[in-house]
């Protein structure tokens, strides 16, 4: 599944232009999808300062979430990959916010994640460990683990994810990313697996990965739970 090619099409929605896959299933776990806007005569006022919409206040939608204010309130264009805009959209100031928060992720975190970090991996109740890379898949819907052997685990399989930490000082007092536990479903299969990584020689690397992995959880689940 995950070597099939992502092809992806150009398409206007009310919203403006989108790049999305052309199959809907290859969507990126992170993706949200497009909110259904606020129909104009449900909303005779701003929704923000409650000013009143007339011939000289007209009213916008925020593109992400799809309610009604006038300009003063929805003026800011930020881009919004999360809903695979080409072009930065209009967004009320809340929304306007979180966007700028989760564009650190895009334009960081994920390259971390696509670089990758090693790991001494075990499966299961496993006593045997095996030294892999651990890297995010191009299409961010998978992650590859390689090493001897190979295998992958598909983001929206996984079901809980704890990072694991430890002391970074002989001192104390600070601690830092050194592993984390997946509980994932494998394709084809309803039995739930454990998958415990931890930080092989180059920690640094890994506790970047970690950390930026951790951020994307967040972002997964919310989109989830959308």
């Amino acid at each position: 599944m995950s070597s099939v090619p992502d092809g992806k099409k150009l398409v206007r929605s009310p919203s403006g232009l989108r790049m999305v896959p052309e199959n809907g299933a290859f969507n990126s776990p992170f993706s949200l999808d497009e909110p259904q806007w606020v129909p104009d005569k449900e909303c005779p006022s701003c929704m923000q300062c409650t000013k009143k919409f007339d011939f000289l206040t007209r009213k916008h939608h925020c593109r992400r979430c799809g309610r009604c204010f006038c300009d003063k309130c929805c003026s800011k264009k930020v881009t919004l990959p999360r809903m695979c805009f080409v072009d930065p959209v209009r967004q009320c100031g809340e929304c306007s916010r979180v966007s700028q928060k989760e564009m650190e992720f895009y334009d960081k975190q994920l390259k971390v994640l696509m670089g990758g970090g090693t790991f001494i991996v075990t499966l299961g109740t496993s006593e045997k460990s095996e030294t892999m890379m651990c890297r995010l898949s191009n299409n961010h819907r998978y992650l590859f683990l390689d090493g001897e052997s190979h295998f992958e685990v598909e983001l929206s399989r996984i079901s809980s994810m704890q990072v694991l930490t430890e002391e970074s000082t002989p001192e104390g007092g600070n601690c830092r990313a050194s592993g984390m536990l997946l509980h994932y479903k494998p394709m084809g299969s309803q039995d739930p697996k454990q998958l415990r990584m931890e930080a092989a020689e180059d920690k640094k690397t890994a506790s970047s990965w970690l950390a930026a992995m951790h951020k994307g959880a967040k972002l997964l689940y919310e989109a989830r739970d959308q």
